[in-house]
């Protein structure tokens, strides 16, 4: 039984090196917007009560009307954005993008945020797409910054490793196609086919 939605904080991660697209994914327009400004768009619909954006290039993602902040551990992958993201978040609950979901949603967001009120003692919620655990699309707590940063601190880089040891709860059935992500020039065409 889960409450009100919990007060957070929302973060795009926007330092990937893009070097299977060929371009900064970041700034990629879809449907007439770019990637990363889709995502903000998601949890500021939400009602995340900021919502800033990790790594990539401060200067074009200041001049989009984003709150650009520097990834403390930059070219050092997703877990030092999440690490960024949870040391400068107002609230204890923070949601995590990739910037390269065209699909994503409020009501994605939103069901993720459900999971976790219903789930008091989670340190992370985490959808699971294809029986894959998505946790460049979930909610953490800030409690579960130490236990990350020391996972961090011992050389881990990879999310799915660092939250050994914590409390993981998974959001299944939420719809594939909006947690989808584009890491090719032909991910993009098969988006664009699938919503003529």
């Amino acid at each position: 039984m889960g409450g009100e939605p919990p007060s957070f904080t929302g973060a795009v991660l926007a330092g990937g090196a893009s070097s299977r697209m060929g371009t900064d994914k970041a700034f990629i327009e879809v449907d007439g917007r770019t990637l990363v400004a889709g995502a903000a768009r998601a949890l500021t619909g939400a009602g995340a009560s900021s919502v800033l954006v990790i790594g990539g290039d401060e200067a074009a993602l200041r001049s989009l009307g984003l709150d650009a902040r520097p990834d403390d551990e930059p070219g050092e992958g997703p877990l030092g954005g999440i690490l960024t993201a949870l040391r400068l978040a107002a609230d204890d609950v923070v949601v995590i993008l990739a910037c390269d979901m065209p699909a994503i949603d409020a009501e994605s967001v939103t069901s993720i945020l459900a999971a976790l009120s219903a789930a008091p003692s989670a340190d992370v919620v985490v959808p699971v797409v294809s029986e894959r655990r998505q946790f460049l699309t979930a909610a953490y707590r800030q409690r579960a910054a130490a236990h990350l940063g020391e996972a961090y601190a011992a050389g881990e880089r990879a999310p799915r490793r660092a939250v050994l040891g914590l409390d993981v709860v998974e959001v299944i059935g939420l719809d594939d196609h909006r947690l989808g992500d584009v890491d090719r020039p032909e991910d993009l065409r098969r988006y664009a086919q699938r919503q003529v």
